[in-house]
């Protein structure tokens, strides 16, 4: 039984110090990681308007940087890691990795139209997708309060885009098709790294296995859609000077850089931590990056778009609270 004198100790001792200053450190790397690859991602597709190749550039780079970490972990422990067989590498893998190579396509697509406010506050609508999956998938009841999560949500949205001054109909259906993505993403993910037979509950060996089906998901339409334009861009293949080229190029590469340590603090935090922990570091993130989309970038919010984004947070706070007082019920039965 816990008394005041027991929590106090705990709380008072060397271990419990260090285990807050780690999960504060792994919450600050996913905080710089994630806002810094916010702002980079709407400043280098407004400097070169090809957002969907730069995403497949991405993809590759983040594969090869995951080829590369498994190779050092397999020298370190001396043990193999995960290789998936062609069977429940198509059948588990392939729907996730499509999924979410349009999902991170369409969000960064949006940049080219939309403010970073905007986008941040469309985004966290993915909870309504996720919450809307997980029931269908079965991942989820059905209860009242997801009811009351989704109008809130839905509301504070509602409010955030009604007459804004810098609302462009194009960014936003791209950017709420994504969240749509992220639904199916997340869950189908769930199902994955929950299925301990396929081995795939390390970051790395899930990046490794998820890259290659991200890339021949998006590959169509960064074809279709920027083909020519990047074959002409002289940004890249019609450099005239290789300096501005290595520039270019080294700006690609930091993207994709920031996205893989981005994934893996995700998941770091989560293995360390819990998603519920995710959730609430979640929460804050967004006012953060509102607050710093408002005074570096000058967006602007009227007192509405202001109230319709606290309604979304608190929807996304009334979900996050009461999940974890249900994990909390499940476990003390």
């Amino acid at each position: 039984m816990l008394t005041r004198q027991n929590v106090l100790r705990r709380v008072c001792s060397s271990a419990f110090c260090v285990e807050t200053l780690k999960t504060l450190f792994y919450i600050g790397l996913f905080y710089s990681f994630s806002i810094s690859l916010t702002f980079y991602n709407k400043w280098i597709i407004k400097r070169f308007n090809i957002p969907l190749s730069m995403t497949m550039a991405h993809l590759v780079v983040k594969f090869i940087l995951a080829m590369f970490v498994r190779q050092i972990l397999t020298c370190i422990t001396r043990r193999e890691r995960t290789v998936l067989t062609w069977s429940p590498y198509c059948k588990r893998v392939a729907a996730t990795g499509v999924a979410a190579a349009l999902d991170i396509g369409l969000s960064n697509w949006s940049f080219e139209f939309i403010t970073i406010s905007l986008y941040t506050m469309s985004k966290s609508t993915a909870i309504i997708f996720i919450l809307g999956f997980a029931i269908l998938l079965k991942l989820e009841k059905l209860r009242w309060h997801l009811i009351l999560v989704v109008l809130l949500i839905a509301t504070g949205l509602f409010m955030f885009v009604y007459h804004s001054t810098q609302f462009n109909l194009m960014g936003f259906l791209l950017v709420l098709g994504a969240s749509c993505l992220s639904g199916v993403r997340w869950c189908l993910s769930q199902m994955i790294t929950q299925k301990s037979e396929l081995g795939l509950q390390n970051p790395i060996d899930m990046i490794y296995h998820i890259q290659p089906w991200m890339i021949v998901g998006l590959m169509p339409l960064s074809i279709y859609f920027e083909g020519t334009t990047l074959g002409a861009t002289e940004q890249f293949f019609r450099y005239s000077d290789l300096r501005q080229l290595a520039s270019n190029c080294g700006l690609v590469l930091l993207g994709a850089v920031l996205a893989f340590l981005l994934e893996s603090s995700e998941y770091l935090l989560i293995s360390t931590t819990s998603s519920l922990t995710l959730s609430v570091a979640g929460i804050f993130k967004e006012l953060c990056t509102i607050y710093l989309a408002v005074k570096i970038n000058h967006n602007e919010l009227t007192p509405l778009n202001t109230v319709g984004f606290v309604l979304c947070l608190l929807g996304i706070t009334v979900h996050v609270v009461l999940k974890a007082l249900d994990n909390r019920g499940k476990n003390t039965s």
